[in-house]
């Protein structure tokens, strides 16, 4: 499973959704640990809405293009 966490994730996590930096890095934590992609992590524990993790999503696919 990808685990890729990059700059851009992180920096949109706390500017624009607000994370504060220990829930980042906390998620990141448990992201690494359980083999689990960081956004869905952030969600399942209750870190990040289905509205932001849509958010979410939909700027790293925009970064992707």
């Amino acid at each position: 499973m990808n685990n890729y966490v990059s700059k851009e994730m992180i920096l949109y996590l706390f500017n624009e959704l607000g994370l504060e930096p220990s829930s980042i890095e906390l998620g990141i934590k448990l992201s690494k640990k359980n083999n689990t992609p960081l956004p869905i992590l952030l969600w399942s524990y209750g870190m990040l809405t289905i509205d932001e993790l849509d958010k979410l999503y939909s700027f790293l696919f925009k970064k992707m293009d």
